[in-house]
């Protein structure tokens, strides 16, 4: 694996009357389409076939590889105008990959029928999954997220309302979960109260939409209203938002993961007010100041490089070049099925601009190292293409910890840093000098306020990692 995965990216849309809320979800997605590529899903609800004797119809089209390949032009063109949409984008990290796990998971039910997408992970999904089956209850998927909806069910059927049914999800489950969830006349946000997965709302002329990530709300033309709160519920209709609730996170430390910045996110959006582009760069610029390296030109791994590249610049003065061509046409690394296609695939896309690093002394900014591997590569075709000395420039700390909360970073026994010092880790990746960005100066993104969860750094994460000892299937308080 040569960089770390993240799990998947969420949206939804309603209105105050029927539009083409599908091919808009289907746009939101695929600014989304960073944030996972083995599946995706957009469900609404048909009200073209209703009679006075019937509801509206939950569909929930669902597909395996990118947004383009699944929803066409033509298949949304044969969606009928509806008031509302959700969608989702799949990297699994819990689930096998197959269209069964891919989201939003739909629930029928005659109490209530919604659909789900979920982005993150539930640390006590297992326990809380165990329990269930042995109460009888059957799963149709192997992901994490069916537990969300049968908890869900469980609460209405118990006698709750479907928001607050929602709501006390925060009472029961634990880790990361950013969710968007979809009625037949509402649409409902709701993020942990960690906030370790960003999820945003904006407004689109009449319509309310909720996302992942801005630059969502950005393609399809809506305006960012501001960031859903760790531990709030937002539930919108076609009128806009009707309620908000939040749950006392006093004693909840703020966790969001700072790898968002670093490598998951488009530059293109804000996350808890904070521009993922200016914070790649203000990377560059504290990498610059951690060491001064005598060189000709710094250049940026594409893409997440290229920001901390830059910003390297100008705090050093270093002229700014390209040290690669990118092919976009080759697919992601880490999707190929094997080490050495993913070898391969590695020196297909990314080839050495010989004319720009050729006699040069170049610092070379990338994200992170994983195994090694790609970063040692990456190193020797510079140094073909001419390069007189390569100094690497990691805009992040070394990895040593596995991630809890929905980012799929690899075992200890393969992570390089797990194995070997920073000097031994340049020797194995070829590089003149290696140096990382310290974990300080990474986590004062935010003015130096407490907030990010740095825990596959560290080792120390906003919450605990080991599943819950404590039966909380039955805690449905406030």
């Amino acid at each position: 694996m040569s960089k770390p995965r993240e799990e998947c990216g969420v949206f939804g849309i309603i209105a105050p009357k029927p539009f083409k809320a599908a091919a808009v979800a289907a746009t939101a997605l695929l600014a989304l389409q960073h944030r996972g590529q083995e599946g995706a899903g957009i469900a609404y609800f048909d009200d073209s076939q209703t009679t006075y004797f019937t509801e509206p119809q939950l569909v929930c089209r669902k597909g395996l590889g990118l947004v383009a390949d699944i929803f066409t032009k033509d298949e949304l063109a044969a969606v009928p105008e509806t008031l509302s949409a959700s969608g989702h984008v799949r990297y699994s990290t819990t689930g096998i990959n197959n269209v069964e796990n891919t989201q939003p998971i739909a629930t029928t039910h005659s109490k209530v029928t919604f659909a789900l997408s979920h982005n993150g992970n539930i640390t006590n999904a297992a326990f809380l999954r165990d329990k269930m089956i042995r109460s009888g209850k059957v799963f149709h998927t192997t992901n994490d997220s069916e537990v969300l909806n049968k908890l869900i069910i469980d609460a209405v059927v118990a006698g709750a309302d479907f928001f607050d049914a929602v709501f006390n999800l925060l009472n029961v489950c634990e880790g990361a979960y950013s969710i968007v969830i979809l009625t037949k006349d509402k649409l409902y946000a709701l993020r942990d109260k960690n906030g370790f997965r960003p999820l945003c709302t904006g407004k689109a002329g009449g319509a309310t939409a909720f996302a992942s990530e801005s630059c969502a709300l950005d393609a399809i033309g809506a305006e960012f209203t501001r960031d859903v709160l760790p531990g709030e519920l937002v539930c919108a209709d076609g009128t806009g938002i009707v309620k908000t609730k939040r749950h006392n996170c006093k004693d909840a430390k703020r966790g969001l993961c700072v790898f968002e910045f670093v490598y998951f996110a488009r530059p293109d959006s804000f996350i808890d007010g904070i521009s993922v582009h200016t914070a790649r760069i203000e990377m560059g610029r504290a990498l610059a100041r951690q060491r001064k390296t005598d060189a000709d030109i710094v250049c940026g791994v594409p893409d997440s490089g290229l920001d901390a590249a830059f910003g390297y610049h100008m705090e050093s003065g270093l002229e700014y070049g390209q040290a690669f061509v990118k092919n976009r046409y080759v697919g992601r690394s880490f999707i190929a099925p094997d080490q050495l296609s993913r070898d391969n695939i590695v020196l297909t896309k990314l080839n050495p601009l010989r004319v720009s690093v050729a006699g040069k002394r170049v610092v070379l900014v990338d994200d992170s190292i994983v195994r090694g591997t790609t970063s040692a590569k990456i190193i020797a075709a510079l140094k073909r293409a001419g390069a007189s000395e390569v100094h690497m420039r990691i805009s992040s700390p070394p990895f040593t910890h596995e991630c809890h909360f929905g980012t799929d970073i690899d075992s200890k026994d393969n992570l390089i840093a797990c194995r070997c010092n920073v000097e031994q880790i340049r020797e194995r990746i070829g590089a003149d000098s290696l140096e990382y960005l310290s974990l300080e100066n990474l986590c004062s993104l935010n003015g130096g306020k407490p907030g990010f969860c740095a825990g596959c750094f560290t080792g120390d994460y906003p919450v605990g990692v080991a599943e819950t000892k404590k039966d909380k299937f039955d805690d449905w308080k406030n």
